[in-house]
């Protein structure tokens, strides 16, 4: 059984990078990345330029334009970072398929069986380093035989523990007293170190198979992936290395400091497994069509479009998905684009359904100087499966009834919003409670089917409700023979009642202050049925109120 070998690397000027990137102006000078931290502008990621200048990750950044003036800021875009190391992500492919992300900066690459493809392991890592200098960015790396150990070298490898000032370390105490210590090993006076077995080359940054423990045994106790304040708890108590926290007892750092650090140093030394989850293979359907001669006319752009999406149903249809939305982009002669994007109330990859929306975007398109390439993308899709197989009969029979219903009904939704917008169709669905204004509550059509078998309410509801209107009435809790509403006095010629709700008594609803309601149904004697209430009183005074009105 081979032994599991492990790639980390460390992109530690991700954000800087990424945005020299983009802007050449800025190779020149020294530039950093200001991010908020404790309510003040810190600097989170800097140039090499910038560090050469004495700067540092996490320094205020008016410490840092004083130290250096002519510094080139930008804010902090996480968001864009992690887009940028996915895309590094599906790059880190081509060495092996099982590759993790590692936020906010690295990425982890399992490649057991992989490194003889590329002549071996350090072959591997100058095809990595040399990939990343062509891209611009700075990278690290380590490899090991656990996650946790190839990121402590990709990160550690060659760097000495930090002093803390505990005073009772040697080398903090004054030179007459260490001049009377024991003579130092020539390494401690500022000699060479000796060489240390297990570590091959690459700045030590290459652990031999079965060497792990060796590999980290002069690491930071920081190298464990642990918080700073538990790496300078452990480094006042002279465990400065992992290879000084290695012979501590279990017991003894778990109850210290908590279990975390010993899962952290059993994950480093392969005592308790850490997989690598790679992400999830994101499904991408796009088609596109070069055109000999730039077009201009609506039917050519029909006809190029017409010749694309039957390729775009292929390629939906072979992995069982459906277009939710779609985005046309129109490139022109000029070398500029136009996109046009259209939804669909129920995912379908059938050019019948799609082609339509299509056509009501026509107007919206801006030819220029003609258009030489026409893309289509599926960027937002839905799993549609053409038979669904169940173990009950009734649930196969209701799949079956979806399948075969009218679609009449979603194409009109999915015209309508490639007007208007599919966020501004809604429709009704029953909600589960007594309170009139509560029965019922509003959903967007595109992405609901429409309700079935809706409750029956006990008496009938007015067509038109509104909030509660007081209205100038005896306090009592009969219906009044005459009554003033909205500056109108009317006389009650009929009522039917009462029915009565009381509010819910886990929800403090400012409307229901006022108690208990006894509803009626009274016709007045202009000839209008109204929605009629008398509250009891709670919170707030009850009394008369008017909150509907019927057809």
């Amino acid at each position: 059984m081979s032994i599991r070998r492990i790639l980390s690397l460390w992109f530690p000027r991700l954000a800087a990078e990424r945005l020299l990137r983009a802007g050449g102006g800025y190779l020149d000078a020294p530039f950093a990345v200001v991010g908020d931290r404790n309510n003040a502008q810190v600097l989170v990621s800097l140039s090499a330029r910038a560090s050469a200048e004495g700067l540092r990750a996490g320094q205020p950044l008016r410490d840092a334009q004083a130290m250096c003036p002519g510094l080139i800021t930008r804010l902090a875009n996480p968001h864009a970072d992690a887009v940028f190391l996915s895309a590094l992500r599906r790059w880190a492919g081509k060495f092996s398929p099982w590759v993790a992300e590692e936020p906010p900066e690295g990425l982890i690459i399992d490649l057991t069986g992989c490194a003889h493809l590329f002549g071996g392991e350090a072959e591997l890592v100058s095809q990595a380093e040399l990939d990343c200098a062509d891209l611009g960015l700075t990278v690290q790396s380590g490899i090991a035989d656990t996650v946790g150990a190839a990121w402590a070298l990709a990160r550690y490898a060659g760097r000495a523990p930090g002093a803390v000032r505990s005073g009772d370390a040697i080398d903090q105490e004054a030179y007459a007293t260490r001049a009377r210590a024991a003579k130092r090993r020539n390494w401690e006076r500022g000699g060479p170190p000796p060489p240390r077995h297990g570590v091959e080359a690459r700045g030590g940054r290459i652990a031999a198979g079965g060497q792990t423990r060796t590999a980290l045994a002069e690491l930071p106790v920081a190298a464990l992936r642990i918080d700073a304040d538990t790496a300078a708890s452990l480094s006042k108590l002279g465990l400065r290395t992992i290879g000084d926290l290695v012979g501590v007892p279990r017991a003894t750092l778990a109850r210290r400091f908590g279990q975390p650090l010993v899962l952290r140093l059993d994950q480093a030394m392969g005592q308790t497994p850490e997989a690598v989850s790679p992400a999830k293979p994101v499904f991408h359907f796009a088609v596109r069509l070069t055109l000999p001669d730039p077009i201009g006319l609506d039917e050519d752009v029909m006809a190029a479009i017409d010749r694309l999406l039957p390729e775009l149903e292929k390629r939906l249809v072979e992995k069982g998905r459906g277009a939710r939305r779609l985005r046309l982009q129109l490139f022109r002669a000029d070398n500029t684009m136009q996109t046009v994007e259209v939804g669909m109330a129920r995912p379908s990859a059938s050019p019948d359904r799609i082609r339509p929306l299509l056509i009501l975007k026509l107007d919206e398109i801006d030819a220029g100087y003609g258009i030489d390439c026409i893309r289509i993308e599926a960027h937002v899709t839905e799993p549609v499966h053409a038979r669904q197989h169940r173990g009950h009969m009734d649930a196969a029979a209701e799949a079956m009834t979806r399948l075969n219903s009218d679609m009449r009904l979603d194409d009109l939704i999915g015209r309508l919003g490639a007007r208007i917008g599919l966020e501004r169709i809604s429709r009704a669905h029953p909600a589960d409670s007594h309170i009139p204004e509560k029965t019922s509550h509003r959903v967007a059509a595109a992405w609901s089917e429409p309700a079935k078998n809706w409750p029956l309410p006990p008496t009938p509801r007015p067509l038109v409700m509104w909030r509660p209107e007081p209205v100038s009435a005896p306090d009592l809790p009969r219906p009044p023979a005459g009554f003033r509403w909205r500056g109108r006095t009317m006389q009650t010629t009929a009522a039917s009642g009462p029915e009565r709700i009381a509010p819910e008594w886990w929800l403090d609803e400012p409307e229901w202050r006022t108690g208990v309601r006894d509803y009626w149904q009274v016709t007045a004697d202009t000839g209008e049925r109204l929605w009629l209430y008398y509250a009891h009183g709670g919170a707030m005074s009850g009394g008369w109120f008017c909150q509907g009105r019927f057809a």
